[in-house]
């Protein structure tokens, strides 16, 4: 891993001017050569290094003159005895192909036996492709060629073309750092337009071609209306010379915003039913990639620590342009209810950090890489939605444009980037930075309502050290509508950064419910007054405002998740109001808490039944409100609601009922999605057959019907079903390439650990503790999080799980990436635990 010291001392030594790189993809389905040419200056006599990962350098040159190439150690290759001066380093070497979705990622599609490959070079995966000096603040133009099949189309950072000798010859890039070089290869199924004067084009594998083609206009409308948004509000123009997306298999992260060719993970070329709420989310992506255009492209931060200038803003921005610009005008309520609790959870964990971290908090790539988290992503766009509640968005951009145009093509750090925005308001945005950016943990705001004299006081308590901009509503049942609450009032209060805001008093009577944080623009948990929950748990579907509901489900899994509200009551509330709700995201989200938290972790496995009944008997609910449900919301809730009654069904018979007929009563049809779905549920219910998988693999033949069946396999409640599973997912095999990739290790893990096999079960919990550290440091980073993510014993909530997860951590020598994961888990079991006695301490 590279150090920050190493790095401060590299970009001090070395001008990097221009990568010329040559890749030959035509070597087989294993390796493939990788030649480059490095052309730099010394600024002064000294010794530095690249790094390299190759299954064999060849040969290494330096201004003509051989290296070494024995002289590699692990991926460094010392350059000594610099002169002052320009150079050039010659490498060539032979690299290797991933499986785990790092470096150059090789995929051979099973629905027709093509492949494809494509590169994921952040942090410093570049090493993996070709030699490179693998730090963000040395920049470089890139000038790529490749030789691939002749039935291959190469796509780049630039516009690529075919030269006449078969290779694919790439337009140099601009200066760009070397974790955002991209290629990516194979017979792609490719749809292509113009916009504002650029190609802009879609990509996928030939056997999605029908599902790519069924999208491309909702695809391209949205890349133009959030391409030309961007540029109303950004006085930089797009920075690059086209405008590619490529969805690519097996993708590790939900996308990659490599300059002029972004990879998405094709799951976003929908081949099943989906809800409108699921084609929002593909909308944000689209709209969070393209802002990274200008945030993290143009300009780069000069080390990881400032990874929130990169991901913090791009998520703000995604969110904030997509409801501006199309048709999804509820982004940010599905942001609250679905995205703010990622933010909300990794901030409780002994393992958060500030949005913001000390440059000696992040001393190395492998910490660097942990940050990658909610707090990075929906706590620092949740940071930046409070900034612009308080500085004014017009500030604000005018603060970013001039980031943009001091720093265009280069890197800069959090100091300049609050000088910029401190250019363009009279607010003191230093402190609110320290206060913001620099401090962990979530603040607590609660409301005390004191009623005489027929007036009305509000008493607010601020347990935290930020200051916030809430919105507070007052609501009133609707004397027309039973069941329905009205807004009576909205006021605006600043919280001060230490201590409590001053009482408000109104002459009337108190209303029936106090909303904190009402429009969601601060990042803070908010509680209730006694009086106030009893009008939600009456009437919170009838609040009118589908983000004000959003922020009260939020409320109330914060205090299920502190133990100030026992699990069955958050199900009461939910069987009561959700048949009533009509925004998709908070049926969404409030379902998959209850079904995944409540039901799996939260309850005792004798109360579990009845949590899945209950959720079975709303699902049924949702389903005879949508008998005729058209398209849009109503097709949505229905969806949602078959997906809910599958994962909960306790027995086989109705859903086996669905899988013969092809169909659920009343519709929808079963689509690939859904028959996996019932299948994987039958197979944790011990009610299916290998030979039924097998049956369901030959109908749908495509790689996510190999994930299908490999989840299946893992789920039978079988012990020789078990140990094929563990096999497959922990034991080393002699041949590298036979071991799973890293889908079907996520599909295999989750389908290993069903709540409802737990006598099963038990006797791998050791195991998995035993022999997950070694399967993480044998296959890198990506693998060690899934381990520690999906492989994880989570169904197994006991005090002895936690024991030997404290023992492995503290013996078991885990890389970093699988430790943070571990510390996580870990964390989450101690909280379900909590919560499992304080319900059962409530209930004595």
């Amino acid at each position: 891993m590279l150090q920050r010291p190493e790095a401060e001392a590299r970009a001090q030594l070395l001008d990097v001017h221009r990568y010329e790189v040559a890749l030959d993809l035509t070597c087989g389905d294993e390796e493939f050569a990788s030649r480059t040419a490095l052309h730099f200056t010394a600024r002064e006599p000294g010794d530095t290094f690249v790094e390299i990962k190759p299954a064999a350098l060849h040969a290494a040159t330096l201004d003509g003159h051989p290296l070494d190439p024995a002289a590699l150690d692990g991926n460094r290759l010392p350059l000594t005895g610099l002169a002052a001066g320009p150079h050039e380093l010659r490498l060539d070497a032979t690299m290797r192909y991933s499986r785990t979705g790092e470096g150059m990622h090789r995929f051979t599609d099973p629905a027709d036996g093509e492949s494809y490959v494509y590169t994921q070079l952040f942090m410093d995966d570049v090493q993996r492709v070709f030699g490179a000096f693998d730090q963000p603040d040395l920049k470089a133009v890139f000038e790529l060629t490749v030789t691939a099949p002749p039935t291959w189309t190469v796509l780049a950072n630039g516009r690529t073309e075919q030269l006449p000798d078969g290779t694919w010859r790439a337009a140099a890039t601009p200066r760009i750092s070397t974790y955002l070089v991209a290629v990516a290869a194979g017979p792609w199924h490719s749809v292509r337009t113009e916009h504002a004067g650029l190609p802009f084009g879609l990509h996928c594998r030939r056997s999605l071609a029908p599902h790519l083609d069924a999208d491309t206009e909702e695809l391209f409308a949205l890349t133009r209306r959030c391409f030309d948004r961007y540029h109303q509000i950004f006085t930089e123009p797009y920075p690059f010379d086209s405008y590619d997306q490529a969805f690519v298999p097996e993708f590790n992260a939900g996308a990659m915003e490599n300059p002029g060719l972004v990879t998405f993970r094709d799951e976003f070329v929908f081949r099943s039913a989906v809800t409108d709420t699921e084609r929002q989310t593909r909308g944000m992506v689209i709209a969070h990639e393209m802002a990274h255009m200008w945030f993290g492209d143009l300009v780069t931060l000069r080390w990881w620590d400032d990874i929130w200038l990169n991901e913090s803003f791009a998520e703000y921005m995604g969110y904030q342009v997509l409801s501006e610009a199309t048709r999804f005008t509820g982004t940010w309520t599905d942001f609250a209810v679905a995205r703010k609790g990622w933010g909300y959870d990794a901030d409780q964990r002994p393992s958060t950090h500030p949005v913001a971290p000390a440059p000696d908090d992040v001393p190395d790539t492998a910490s660097a890489l942990l940050n990658f988290d909610g707090i990075s992503y929906a706590k620092g766009a949740s940071a930046l939605r409070q900034l612009v509640a308080w500085m004014g968005e017009k500030d604000f951009l005018a603060g970013i444009n001039d980031h943009f145009a001091r720093h265009r093509f280069g890197n800069a750090t959090l100091a300049d980037f609050l000088d910029s925005l401190a250019r363009a308001t009279d607010r003191d945005v230093h402190a609110w930075a320290e206060r913001w950016l620099r401090t962990t943990g979530v603040d607590t705001l609660t409301p005390t309502l004191v009623e005489d004299d027929g007036a009305w006081h509000l008493d607010l308590a601020h347990n935290g050290s930020r200051p916030h901009r809430i919105t507070v509503g007052a609501y009133d049942p609707d004397p027309a509508h039973t069941g329905r609450l009205t807004p009576r009032d909205r006021f605006d209060i600043d919280v001060p950064a230490d201590g409590d805001p001053a009482r408000r008093t109104f002459a009337q009577a108190a209303p029936a419910l106090v909303v904190l944080n009402d429009g969601d623009l601060s990042y803070a948990k908010v509680r209730f007054d006694p009086a106030s929950w009893q009008a939600v748990a009456r009437a919170l579907s009838g609040l009118p405002d589908p983000l004000t509901r959003a922020v009260v489900w939020n409320a109330a899994r914060d205090l299920v998740r502190d133990g100030e509200l026992a699990p069955t009551a958050y199900l009461d509330v939910a069987r009561d109001h959700l048949p009533h709700e009509s925004d998709l995201a908070v049926v969404q989200g409030v379902l998959a808490f209850a079904r995944t938290q409540i039901a799996d972790r939260y309850l005792p496995p004798e109360a579990r039944h009845t949590a899945l009944t209950t959720l079975t008997a709303l699902s049924r609910a949702i389903l005879r409100r949508t008998e005729d449900p058209g398209e849009g919301t109503e097709a949505g809730l229905r969806l949602t609601a078959v997906r809910v009654l599958i994962d909960s069904a306790t027995t086989p018979e109705a859903i086996q009922g669905w899988l013969d007929d092809g169909s659920v009563p009343g519709g929808p049809a079963l689509d690939h999605e859904l028959r996996w779905r019932i299948l994987g549920r039958l197979a944790a219910l011990g009610a299916t057959t290998p030979e039924a998988i097998d049956a369901e693999l030959a109908r749908d033949p495509s790689a996510t019907g190999s994930e299908g069946a490999a989840r299946c396999r893992a789920a039978l409640p079988d012990p020789a079903a078990k140990q094929a599973a563990w096999d497959a997912l922990f034991t080393a095999d002699a041949d590298a390439d036979a071991e799973l990739s890293n889908y079907l290790f996520t599909a295999t893990a989750t389908g290993f650990w069903a709540p409802e096999q737990q006598d099963l079960l038990r006797p791998y919990v050791a195991r998995y503790f035993a022999e997950v550290p070694a399967l993480a440091a044998r296959r890198g980073p990506a693998l060690a999080k899934a381990a520690g993510r999906y492989a994880f014993p989570a169904a197994c909530v006991e005090e002895a799980t936690l024991r030997l997860g404290e023992r492995c951590l503290a013996g078991g020598d885990p890389t970093p990436a699988l430790r943070r994961a571990l510390d996580d888990q870990l964390d989450d079991l101690r909280r379900a635990l909590r919560v499992r006695e304080a319900a059962a301490n409530a209930a004595e």
